[in-house]
């Protein structure tokens, strides 16, 4: 079983967006897929009740995530996707203890990858696997990236974070779907925005089969936390 935890010290970095999105597009490929809410504001938990379909499933944590995690194991479940608080508590470190690898969300901006260094040395002190995915960002032009996003790669570098070379551009349909409680792929499959959660759920997929040693690691997104 895969679990991937999407935390950030910064609130509105798109922990929620991207947990929904990509549950979305691995529950279409008929992989059995679990989504765990702990975040008491709850966007996971609204997203799914526009969805009204049970599928993915859901569970609510409030402090621990493991008999969440263990049973869904027991059940088969191949991906659990945990939407975490933008806080320091109990629960975002037992989701980090317990996951096969962390994804960090930030915006392009001096307040987000300022907040990225807590939860990377979160991921290093349980020694978990993890990587940065640069959300609600510009959109490119002539394929060349914004400035903003150019220097928040730079500064993530300084402090040896992996980024993820792609980037989830801030899109319409990104917050089109969600309101009608679907993902980027169901809402519009062939748009920009479909197109770049399949990127980035490509890239999860091949750090997670390095993780494993399945494949190398050339190539991977994450960073393996030492």
């Amino acid at each position: 079983m895969n679990v991937i935890v999407f935390a950030s010290r910064k609130g509105g970095s798109g922990k929620s967006t991207l947990a929904a999105h990509l549950a979305a597009q691995v529950q279409k490929s008929s992989k059995k897929c679990l989504l765990i809410d702990a975040d008491p504001q709850g966007s996971l938990t609204l997203w799914h009740k526009l969805r009204g379909t049970n599928e993915p499933a859901l569970k609510i944590a409030n402090r621990s995530v493991t008999e969440i995690i263990n049973a869904a194991r027991r059940d088969g479940v191949e991906w659990v996707f945990i939407d975490t608080p933008p806080n320091v508590s109990a629960v975002v470190d037992d989701a980090i203890k317990n996951a096969t690898m962390v994804v960090i969300p930030a915006r392009p901006g001096v307040f987000d990858v300022n907040a990225v260094q807590d939860t990377i040395l979160n991921c290093r002190s349980a020694r978990k696997p993890y990587a940065v995915v640069i959300n609600g960002a510009p959109a490119r032009r002539d394929e060349v990236e914004s400035p903003i996003v150019s220097v928040a790669r730079e500064a993530m570098a300084k402090f040896k974070a992996p980024v993820w070379s792609g980037q989830i551009t801030n899109r319409a349909d990104l917050l089109l779907a969600l309101a009608e409680g679907d993902g980027a792929r169901e809402y519009a499959a062939e748009g920009r925005a479909a197109g770049e959660i399949a990127k980035l759920w490509a890239a999860i997929e091949r750090s997670i089969r390095a993780i494993r040693g399945t494949v190398s690691a050339s190539g991977a997104m994450h960073k393996q936390a030492a």
